[in-house]
């Protein structure tokens, strides 16, 4: 199995936790605001990340790169969770999607060409996302909308520039890094939020711990390691499988109804990752400068 097929099976394990980490955080945010989980999570996985992977020290190379990375992620999240109080669940999921176009956009607009196939591909997978979260009525833009669109620009970002500062930097340190400047700007943030409830419940406990080592710790570890092997766009495009994993864990787990939406989505999306894999060839380099 070359690397490249192995970083791109681990990747899909990541988005598979993340996806399915949507059940877990629902429950979590009805004892605690925003802002004050998502320090306590990413405190706990900065720490077990910073523990293990970076053994305790962070080069000062990888200082300006881990806060350029961690003020991306912040923004993403922050933006998302904003512009969710003002939108629908559904319209914030398209537009979050969204970020997978942005990265073959943002590629082109840095110079790099893109194949058609690329394009096609995340073209798709845009078009999948819109299935699986299209609400029964598109209303004019709100200012949710632009919001939760500034994060996903945010995430898009992000993806570019760890597939760049991982060519330069380990992720054994960039990981922990980018991590412990959310935890820093998220307890920051805090004062600044309408609510700060935070109700210590064994439900609560038990997501901390759930998303903090897997799907922080561990899933972000394994993004900064595979993308050493996998152009940006495509990473983008296994990212879009995100939502996929959501539907299904809610259907298992609280039995929601999976409509035909739902499963045109997942065959759209995953019918543009073959058309990138297959005809995209290596797609965009990474990002210079």
């Amino acid at each position: 199995m070359s690397q490249r097929t192995k970083a791109e099976s681990l990747l899909v394990l990541t988005t598979f936790i993340w996806g399915s980490s949507f059940v877990i955080v629902k429950g979590a945010l009805a004892d605690a605001a925003p802002f004050p989980y998502l320090s306590v999570r990413f405190i706990l996985a900065g720490l077990v990340m910073f523990g293990i992977m970076a053994r305790g020290r962070l080069p000062r190379a990888t200082l300006l790169p881990s806060l350029v990375l961690g003020v991306l992620l912040f923004t993403g999240y922050a933006f998302q969770t904003w512009g969710l109080t003002l939108t629908t669940p559904s319209k914030s999921g398209f537009i979050t999607g969204f970020s997978v176009i942005l990265v073959p956009l943002i590629a082109l607009f840095c110079g790099h060409p893109m194949r058609v196939a690329n394009a096609g591909g995340a073209g798709l997978g845009v078009l999948g996302l819109y299935f699986l979260v299209m609400p029964s009525g598109m209303a004019s833009v709100n200012r949710g909308d632009l919001l939760t669109l500034f994060g996903a620009t945010a995430f898009a970002i992000h993806i570019m520039l760890v597939g760049h500062y991982t060519r330069r930097h380990s992720f054994l340190h960039l990981a922990p890094g980018q991590i412990m400047v959310v935890a820093i700007l998220a307890t920051v943030a805090i004062p600044f939020a309408p609510t700060h409830t935070l109700h210590w419940t064994g439900r609560l406990i038990f997501a901390i711990v759930v998303t903090a080592v897997l799907a922080t710790a561990l899933a972000f570890g394994i993004q900064f390691w595979a993308q050493q092997y996998i152009p940006p766009a495509h990473t983008a495009l296994i990212f879009a499988l995100e939502p996929v994993f959501a539907a299904l864990t809610s259907r298992i787990v609280i039995h929601e109804h999976l409509g035909g939406k739902v499963l045109l989505g997942s065959a759209l999306i995953l019918t543009g990752m073959v058309i990138s894999e297959i005809w995209g060839g290596t797609g965009p380099a990474p990002v210079e400068g």
